[in-house]
């Protein structure tokens, strides 16, 4: 039965989809960063590629969470108690990736902004992991008590498939990440970008391949819904194959796609293997949070329905005009450089 419990599973996961997708390349960008720009002029063209995007791409996690806050209390709640120093960890790495975009050209000093570079770097590579393992782990299942309450710690989320998660993500956010820069810069920056995602694109690969297989034994994808759905990952590994067929050919955009297109299906298996459940209990499985018991009441969703009816579009117009006004190349012309 299609209900408003469901419509908003289904927002939140398009707003985590989103979200994915769009702050994956600038994760990967801000990884890339201090070994793709050699000279301080070439950091700061790898900045600017993503410089009027990021703190855009950011709002995605926060509406996320702010919907799942008002339209799931229960499943955040959990969550974010049972997460809380990941997710510290990851709102930390995420104030100082933002605090270095705007502090590294405060001074001229070269140690100054090599400090902040690699804060950058850091503050990419922090969340880009964090995320991998949480999505992991809320697939596998996480122990939780009768009263909706997380019973493990940090290190129950280190396991083997939530560490896996983790490097995987950060892979493909890599891979990501030199595509769009190859789309977005010129010159030098171009070439190494293009040098970059062809040596990413098999260790990328490789790890997809073993989370995917290890996503059939970790998690009850098979059991709970049937082998039909195995087609999900499956589309999701054919779309990371053809990514490197364009990479190796320089053909940026359509490899592009095709890396986005394999976040978005490793997105949808996750949010297809949980539904209508929202946390996954490996204590008892009837403890699992779903779409109703750990719902808003009924005139919540109705309200927040119609309130998202009228600013989504608005917002999404927005945002997509602003990629449109940004969409050339950034070049290493001192002139057209924003400090």
């Amino acid at each position: 039965m299609f209900d408003l419990n469901t419509l908003w599973f289904i927002l939140i996961a398009v707003l985590w989809i989103g979200f994915f997708f769009l702050e994956g390349f600038d994760f990967g960008v801000g990884m890339l960063l201090p070994f793709i720009g050699k000279k301080d002029e070439e950091r700061r063209v790898v900045i600017n590629t993503i410089g009027p995007h990021w703190d855009g791409n950011e709002v995605w996690l926060l509406t996320a969470g702010g919907a799942t806050f008002a339209a799931f209390p229960h499943w955040y709640a959990t969550l974010f108690s049972g997460f809380y120093l990941a997710f510290f960890l990851l709102l930390l790495g995420l104030i100082v990736r933002g605090v270095a975009f705007e502090f590294r050209s405060k001074n001229y000093s070269p140690k100054w902004r090599a400090f902040w570079d690699w804060a950058i770097f850091g503050g990419s590579f922090i969340p880009a992991l964090l995320l991998g393992v949480a999505f992991a782990n809320l697939a596998k299942g996480l122990p939780i008590d009768a009263n909706m309450m997380f019973t493990g710690n940090l290190f129950t989320l280190l396991n083997p498939y939530g560490l896996l998660g983790g490097l995987t993500s950060v892979a493909v956010f890599l891979l990501h990440g030199a595509i769009f820069l190859s789309l977005k810069a010129n010159g030098e920056i171009k070439t190494r970008a293009e040098g970059w995602a062809k040596k990413l694109w098999l260790p990328a690969v490789i790890l997809a391949v073993l989370l995917a297989a290890a996503t059939f034994f970790y998690t009850d994808l098979l059991s709970y819904r049937g082998a039909a759905f195995a087609a999900f990952p499956a589309l999701s590994l054919i779309a990371l194959l053809l990514a490197g067929w364009f990479v190796q050919r320089k053909q940026a955009g359509r490899a592009f796609v095709m890396t986005a297109l394999h976040i978005v299906l490793a997105l949808v298996t996750f949010f297809v293997i949980t539904f209508p459940r929202v946390m996954i209990s490996s204590t008892n499985a009837a403890y699992s949070l779903d779409i109703w018991n750990a719902s808003s009441s009924p005139y919540t969703l109705k309200v927040m329905t119609i309130v998202a009816a009228i600013f989504v579009p608005l917002v999404l117009a927005y945002q997509a005009y602003t990629y449109w006004v940004f969409r050339k190349r950034v070049t290493t012309d001192k002139s057209m450089l924003t400090y």
